[in-house]
């Protein structure tokens, strides 16, 4: 096929940037980022710029490296386009985050937008298959709108959550690395070695990871306040387990 004009399909934030190729009847979206709050506006100034011939919007979501409850809206966004358009729209190379995000939600990673996914037994548009000719499943057979609404919010509830434990372990990995990187210094250790020592500190002191990282890492630099008391014990002990 013959290369058009390749358009830059590009948001303001610097959190995400959508390139693009487009090509005789199609066009390969590449996204590049976090599909946090804000992304679905740029995804649907970019999908926007496409020509009108398009027969076909191929998502490569390779470069997407963080997601949240929003990268679900990216994907109405794209599901919306594809049926205004009456044209295919799939999503492919989901990876790390992003793809266990897809999996909390139960949507399946390799084509998120289907709509017609066979629905699971007892849900309330479940199919009749094994029921007897002509019967319909009872009231037995499918749970109240309630319980519906609430496996719904559980799960909802559950991504949420996780989503703020990787933003948290994100914010957090600076200060732990150069915590390893300061026990390798002083204690000619791995940095394998060093994230035990660190986490053992933690669990015998009872202090977060982060605090304690933070500690070792205030302590090397000059006239830094040495860790406290309880850390310090800490850090000794899982020296020592460790011959060091």
């Amino acid at each position: 096929m013959t290369p058009a004009a390749p358009p830059r399909l590009a948001g303001q934030p610097a959190t995400l940037v959508i390139d693009g190729r487009v090509e005789t009847g199609r066009a390969v979206l590449l996204p590049r980022g976090e599909l946090v709050h804000g992304c679905a506006d740029i995804l649907a100034e970019a999908l926007a710029t496409l020509p009108a011939d398009i027969e076909r919007v191929e998502v490569d979501m390779a470069g997407v490296v963080f997601m949240d409850t929003a990268g679900l809206e990216f994907l109405d966004i794209l599901g919306g386009h594809g049926r205004r358009q009456a044209v295919p729209v799939t999503t492919a190379n989901w990876r790390g985050q992003p793809l266990r995000i897809l999996e909390l939600a139960g949507l399946d990673p390799a084509d998120p937008l289907r709509t017609d996914r066979p629905r699971t037994a007892g849900h309330p548009s479940a199919p009749t298959a094994g029921l007897p000719a002509g019967r319909q499943p009872g009231p037995e057979s499918a749970p109240a709108p309630s319980a519906v609404a609430a496996e719904r919010s559980e799960r909802l509830r559950v991504l949420q959550e996780e989503v703020a434990q990787l933003r948290r372990a994100i914010a957090s990995r600076p200060v732990i690395d150069q915590a390893r990187g300061v026990l390798m210094a002083l204690h000619a250790c791995t940095s394998d070695e060093a994230w035990h020592i660190l986490r053992e500190a933690s669990q015998l002191s009872n202090t977060k990871l982060r605090t304690v990282a933070a500690a070792v890492t205030a302590s090397a630099e000059s006239d830094g306040p040495p860790p406290p008391a309880e850390v310090r014990s800490a850090l000794r002990t899982a020296l020592g387990r460790l011959g060091r």
